[in-house]
């Protein structure tokens, strides 16, 4: 009885002063001081709060310390919750939630649809260039641990042919604008995967560093359709509609209902729902969707990437703050709009037909050609002519017009594309730093007229194919991922055909952190011939 007396007093007092949490005295856990503060109280105290450090992940994997201002947005409401638009639009302090004990989804068996995916229906020869140095991308040095492989693989500046797969077919290839691994599918199902793998993201049930493409055989059973690569974690489709994941765990991104330092084989996510048809993958989350058009994301909410209108931070003890990370599966069941004003309103029938993801935010393109963003909002990357996160989807204006919409989107590491219905390309955000943002979709000027059928972006470079030409552009400092070849400029703020690949007739291009993949066409004798000229890439291993 004394004990709860006690605890009620400190929870009144830090309701009435909240500056006394910082004190170690306090009889009571962090946690539940977080929840026994009103919403705007506890708003209140979090802007008195110096600034904390928080470890993140910097660059393409290496760690480092950063700091997080004590601001903090109101958080109203949760996609699990009503959503009370008048009282978002009147800005009221609403009440905080607690973390719900989610259930991974499930459906009855003689409900859910019974679906026969299909690869992708391309062919071809898989063409590598960009930096090959697996362990260095993204760092300045190669860490401790990998030294043995420091000066292991090139930068290659122009498309090169991987000796090991020569007589390989592949449909699809993988990679991510934060990633340093990648993945193929063969015209088979099979996935094969290679790059950095300190995490497991391999899938080969190691940590082994790997120079060319393996067959990963914990999935030799299967037939693998599609896959994403996160920074160090991946995720694979198979034709019946189940997700397998591996790769880093620590922040949920597996969606296996744990959070554990890394998964090195191949292991179900938690989810038990419709079969899933859609796979992406950002930074430290993962999003999936299943064929009703419901989409479903886990991982980190730093930004509020995964759309429940929440970031996830929480003061765990004095001096930290951690992020309460989504383990399993969990559907995202609200879409606004907001007008000029800031009125926000609910958009209806939303059945997403695509996700992508880039470092840490999303884009999703639906049945109506509407597009929706949300996540982290800096250099404009959302599209809403404002630097602000977005926590959950967000209608862009500009493709919700009869004829304007999208019919295809992609994401880089800190920008956004659409394909719109008439052709032409629109980008927003940033490819540089240094130079000014894109705050809302624009034109590419240089590209009009062009058919488009595959757009890759990494860390900052572009690749397209179009028409019977491979294009690329990016700033400096590039690694080769352009593709222009050896003794020729190395980067080019202007959209420029690829003259490696004249005669070359590109299906699908993808590209990593700052290397880029292609699948390249070799139905005649004479595609054939034109990709014998090209030089082998035969890397060397310990």
């Amino acid at each position: 009885g004394s004990t709860i007396i006690i605890r009620c007093q400190l929870a009144l007092q830090l309701a009435s002063d909240p500056t006394i949490i910082g004190t170690k005295n306090i009889g009571v856990s962090s946690a539940e001081a977080r929840w026994q503060l009103k919403s705007s109280d506890r708003d209140r105290f979090l802007l008195k709060m110096p600034p904390k450090k928080v470890t993140a992940v910097s660059g393409n994997g290496g760690m480092k310390k950063k700091k997080i201002s004590g601001k903090r947005k109101e958080r109203d409401f949760s996609s699990d919750d009503e959503f009370d638009y008048e009282q978002e639009n009147n800005k009221k302090p609403g009440k905080p939630c607690g973390k719900s004990a989610l259930q991974p989804v499930t459906v009855a068996e003689d409900i859910k649809e019974k679906i026969k995916l299909d690869c992708p229906n391309i062919k071809g020869q898989l063409l590598v260039f960009g930096a090959t140095n697996w362990d260095l991308i993204g760092r300045k040095e190669v860490p401790k641990q990998q030294a043995a492989f420091r000066n292991l693989g090139q930068n290659l500046w122009g498309p090169h042919r991987y000796g090991c797969l020569n007589d390989v077919q592949v449909s699809c290839v993988v990679s991510g604008p934060c990633a340093a691994h990648s993945l193929l599918i063969t015209t088979e199902g099979k996935l094969w995967s290679w790059g950095r793998n300190e995490k497991g993201q391999l899938g080969h049930g190691d940590t082994k560093r790997l120079e060319a493409p393996k067959l990963i055989e914990g999935l030799a059973d299967h037939l693998v359709v599609a896959a994403a690569c996160g920074r160090n974690h991946t995720l694979a489709l198979t034709d019946n509609g189940s997700v397998y994941s591996f790769g880093e765990n620590k922040l949920g991104q597996l969606g296996q209902c744990s959070q554990t330092y890394a998964v090195l084989s191949p292991a179900l996510i938690s989810y038990d729902g419709q079969p899933l048809v859609k796979v992406a993958c950002g930074a430290e989350f993962s999003m999936v969707v299943d064929c009703k058009g419901n989409l479903y994301s886990f991982g980190c909410p730093e930004y509020g990437q995964l759309g429940h209108n929440s970031d996830g931070k929480f003061i765990a003890r004095a001096q930290r703050i951690e992020f309460d990370c989504e383990i399993i599966p969990r559907r995202i069941a609200i879409f606004i709009e907001k007008s000029k004003d800031g009125q926000v309103m609910p958009v209806p029938n939303v059945v997403v037909r695509d996700v992508a993801c880039g470092a840490n935010h999303t884009l999703v393109l639906d049945s109506q050609k509407r597009v929706f963003s949300w996540g982290f909002g800096g250099y404009g990357r959302l599209g809403h002519a404002e630097q602000k996160d977005e926590m959950v989807p967000r209608l862009i204006k500009l493709f919700d017009f009869p004829g304007r919409g999208a019919s295809q989107i992609y994401t880089g590491y800190q920008c956004s594309f659409a394909v719109t219905e008439n052709g032409s390309l629109s980008f927003w955000g940033v490819t540089n730093t240094s130079r000014e943002s894109t705050m809302y979709p624009k034109a590419v000027q240089d590209l009009g007229g062009w058919k488009i059928r595959s757009l890759a972006c990494g860390k900052s470079s572009i690749i397209l194919a179009a028409d019977e030409s491979t294009i690329s552009w990016g700033p400096s400092p590039t690694c080769g991922e352009l593709g222009y070849g050896d003794n020729k400029p190395k980067s080019s703020t202007t959209a420029q055909e690829v003259k490696t690949l004249d005669g070359v007739y590109v299906e699908k291009v993808m590209m990593g952190y700052s290397h880029s993949l292609v699948i390249a066409r070799q139905d005649t004798e004479q595609e054939k011939e034109r990709l014998k000229k090209l030089p082998e890439y035969n890397p060397r291993t310990i």
